[in-house]
C-alpha cells in the first residue's frame, strides 16, 4: 500500500489525459542501489487515476526503447498485414547474428518472446516510413522520430521515450483506444502475455539499449487482476565501462519486488 505521507504533485500530462497526481515512492529507490544500478520504477494506477514514480526527473527523461517498441510494433506489423498472423514464418538469411538463438526461422509470436531483432527488421522494411509516422503519431509515441534509419531507429537510434510515456502508450494498447482492429487487439494481447496465473495477467516487454556511454534498459508492461489494472515502466543504466551480467535479469527482479511490495503480484 502507498504511504499517505508521499509527496504528492500536480503534473500536466501528454495527450487527451486530464491534470493527474504523481506520487513519489522514495521507500523503493534503495532496490536499485543495493542491485548496483542507477534507475527508476513508475506506475500507473487505473483505478485511482495516479502516476507514481521512484524518480521524478527519471519519470520524464527520454532515452532509447530498444525492444520495448517491440511492443507497438507487434500491433503495427499486424494491423498493417506486414505479417498474417503470429504463427507466420520470416526465414532466416544465414547470416550470423549477436545472439546464437536468433540464428534460426522465426514466427511472431517467438520473435517477440525471443526479442529476434532481425525479425523485426524485417517487418519495418514491410511497414515503411510513412505507415510508421501514421502509427507513431497516433500513439504519441515519444518523440515520433524515425530518422536514424528505418531498420535502426528504435535501437539507441533516433527514437526516444520516457517512462511517463511508456505508460500512457501502454494504455492506448490495453484499453483499445489506439487505431488498431478487435483482431490486432487480441491477437497482439495474446503475444504480450509473459504470465498468467488465478488472480493476474503480466503482459509485458524487455528492452537493452547498449548506447554509449551507458547502456540502457527496461522492462515494461501492465498486470491485470480481478479489480484493477497496474501499468509499469522500469528503467536502469549501467555505464558501458562497467558491464555486469546481472544488468538484464535485475530489470525484472527489481520489478516484481516493487510490485510484490505493492501487493500487485
Amino acid at each position: 500500500m502507498f504511504r499517505k505521507s508521499f509527496l504528492v504533485l500536480s503534473i500536466a500530462l501528454l495527450g487527451n489525459y486530464p491534470l493527474l497526481a504523481q506520487r513519489v515512492l522514495p521507500q523503493f529507490q534503495p532496490y536499485f542501489k543495493e542491485a548496483g544500478f542507477e534507475g527508476s520504477f513508475s506506475l500507473y494506477d487505473l483505478n485511482k487515476k495516479e502516476y507514481a514514480t521512484t524518480d521524478k526527473a527519471d519519470f520524464i527523461k527520454a532515452t532509447s526503447p530498444a525492444s520495448t517498441f517491440k511492443v507497438p510494433n507487434t500491433f503495427i506489423a499486424l494491423e498493417t498485414g506486414a505479417v498474417r498472423d503470429k504463427m507466420e514464418v520470416i526465414k532466416w538469411d544465414g547470416t550470423p547474428k549477436r545472439m546464437k538463438i536468433w540464428e534460426r526461422d522465426y514466427y511472431l509470436a517467438l520473435a517477440y518472446k525471443n526479442s529476434a531483432f532481425w525479425f523485426y527488421q524485417e517487418i519495418a522494411k514491410r511497414v515503411g516510413e510513412e505507415k510508421y509516422h501514421d502509427y507513431l503519431k497516433a500513439l504519441s509515441y515519444g518523440n515520433e522520430d524515425i530518422s536514424g534509419g528505418l531498420t535502426l531507429f528504435w535501437l539507441g537510434s533516433s527514437l526516444k521515450i520516457s517512462p511517463k510515456n511508456q505508460l500512457e502508450v501502454l494504455q492506448k494498447i490495453q484499453a483499445e483506444t489506439a487505431p488498431f482492429s478487435a483482431r490486432t487487439y487480441r491477437i497482439g494481447k495474446e503475444i504480450m502475455v509473459e504470465e498468467k496465473t488465478d488472480t493476474y495477467t503480466l503482459r509485458a516487454k524487455t528492452g537493452w539499449a547498449d548506447t554509449k556511454p551507458t547502456h540502457v534498459g527496461w522492462y515494461v508492461g501492465y498486470v491485470e487482476t480481478k479489480g484493477n489494472v497496474y501499468f509499469f515502466a522500469t528503467r536502469l543504466y549501467q555505464p558501458d565501462a562497467r558491464q555486469s551480467d546481472r544488468f538484464g535479469s535485475q530489470r525484472k527482479e527489481i520489478t516484481r519486488k516493487i510490485l510484490g511490495d505493492l501487493g500487485v503480484l
